[in-house]
């Protein structure tokens, strides 16, 4: 008793699915209002015990990179949601009751400050790597900065992924992690049983400050 939404009968759920589908695959819909109406529709039927709220915003992201609208990264679009709990429930409740503009607005404002958090993190990225550049002492042809590109891409490193990344090269990963450690660009640490480690607290860092935005009710939608 109480509860401010029962989802369908189980008798429903299947056919209430079939059409979600259908409508998923269609191509005549502007794809992030596509996105936004499906991913209402997914919480509205509730066909899970649990994992609902991860599976239909994981629902956002793949409906983004299967019909083109991202390509290389994931926009954390569903965490700009979750970032306004109140302004969401608000929305949902709207969609149920025949209203679907508040989710298509959320959602594309979700977009839009996702991908000024996205561009701010590319900026920091550039300037870590030119901070390294100035920082760190090797030759420009030096494996070093193979590992220091890898570095952006994989903060947290082993001998193992570094034997896969650079071949034979690693033979002497040694002494260019040696030289990145004297400019700053990584400290090492020992796991147990997996030995030696390297990690790039700049890099961890941004990729922290990244995901912290993402959650946060307010971001700005232009770089300043």
């Amino acid at each position: 008793m109480g509860a401010e939404y029962v989802a369908p009968h189980q008798s429903r759920v299947i056919h209430a699915i079939d059409d979600l589908v259908a409508y998923v695959n269609r191509e005549d819909i502007p794809v992030l209002e596509q996105a936004a109406i499906a991913h209402a529709q997914f919480e509205t039927i509730h066909p899970f015990t649990d994992g609902n709220g991860r599976t239909g915003r994981a629902l956002i992201h793949s409906m983004l990179k299967a019909k083109g609208l991202t390509r290389n990264v994931t926009v954390p679009v569903s965490s700009g949601l979750l970032g306004q709990p109140d302004v969401y429930h608000r929305a949902l409740t709207s969609f149920r009751a025949g209203s679907p503009d508040d989710m298509i607005e959320l959602t594309a404002d979700a977009a839009f400050r996702a991908i000024a958090n996205g561009r701010h993190l590319v900026l920091e990225i550039r300037q870590i790597r030119v901070d390294w550049w100035q920082s760190v002492t090797a030759r420009a042809d030096s494996a070093t900065w193979r590992i220091a590109d890898l570095l952006l891409r994989q903060p947290v490193l082993n001998t193992a992924v570094l034997y896969s990344e650079l071949g034979n090269t690693a033979n002497h990963a040694s002494r260019y992690m040696d030289q990145l450690r004297a400019g700053g660009a990584v400290t090492s640490f020992t796991v147990h049983r997996r030995g030696l480690h390297w990690k790039s607290d700049a890099v961890l860092d941004a990729l922290d400050a990244f995901a912290a935005r993402s959650s946060r009710r307010q971001f700005p939608t232009a770089l300043s």
